[in-house]
């Protein structure tokens, strides 16, 4: 997009000059009025072609005819690049589309089971609970507030051996979810999700080389929680981000997400 965006400001540049160019010159030339130069000059580049006001003079007709060999490609390569532009945003939004909902699968099948089970086990969660309550008139601001206030949270995972071993158990049976993910070309796009599933990926794979958590000693336990907070960490941002575009498009989803909010103590999936 970069590039079109870039031809397009070239052209019109071009196409600017030529206009001013063609409208100072019939003016002169033709002892036109400006608005009548004007208009001579764009329907010359436009190639519509004469009516009521054509050059008359040599001079005249010698700028017609550089006018059309450099306005009319220059206005088709507006016309083009506008159209590239558009087509290339509308092929964005699709892609975007298709990324969100790979998000969504991702957090329905797997990512709320997980942010469940940390939040249940972070100790230090009560201070900044509140202020990851998502309201339904909540604006941009209030999402970008959000984020900030998870900026030098000190994430806290406190997670038993057995705890370890049943959530190696449920990563290990998400291997087909992931096999998938990771198979879709559009996630490449979206760096934020695909640090997530790399990070709950690696999580996957340091609990699956151990297998089992009882003899381990606790400096190992340590390092294994590290990697349980940092996709913990993925997980909450990721979720607002998810949260904003639900509330922006699909408000009957942003509703069932709201009502079962894992961070909102009193949240329920009944209407009340």
């Amino acid at each position: 997009m970069h590039s079109i965006k870039l031809r397009l400001k070239i052209f019109l540049g071009v196409l600017i000059m030529v206009i001013i160019t063609g409208t100072v010159g019939f003016s002169l030339i033709e002892h036109l009025p400006i608005s009548d130069a004007f208009y001579l000059t764009v329907i010359t580049v436009s190639t519509v072609g004469y009516g009521d006001i054509t050059p008359v003079t040599v001079a005249g007709k010698a700028l017609s005819l550089c006018l059309i060999v450099i306005g009319v490609g220059t206005f088709l390569g507006v016309v083009a690049n506008m159209t590239d532009l558009f087509l290339d945003r509308r092929e964005m939004e699709l892609r975007r589309e298709k990324l969100h909902i790979i998000v969504g699968v991702f957090y329905s099948e797997c990512g709320m089971r997980l942010l469940h089970m940390f939040i249940s086990r972070d100790p230090k969660l009560d201070g900044l609970r509140e202020k990851l309550i998502v309201a339904e008139n909540w604006t941009a601001h209030d999402y970008d507030r959000a984020v900030k206030s998870l900026e030098g949270y000190e994430y806290s995972v406190e997670l038993s051996r057995p705890d370890l071993a049943g959530l190696m158990d449920f990563l290990n049976s998400k291997s087909g979810l992931f096999l998938r993910l990771m198979e879709n070309p559009y996630i490449l796009e979206h760096e934020t999700f695909t640090d997530l599933l790399r990070a709950v990926l690696h999580l996957k794979e340091e609990l699956l080389h151990r297998g089992t958590f009882d003899d381990l000693p606790d400096t190992d336990i340590k390092h294994v929680l590290g990697d349980v907070k940092r996709a913990y960490s993925f997980l909450i941002v990721e979720w607002l981000d998810y949260m904003s575009y639900l509330q922006s498009h699909y408000p009957y989803l942003f509703s069932l997400a709201r009502r079962t909010n894992p961070f909102d103590r009193e949240a329920s999936v009944v209407v009340k």
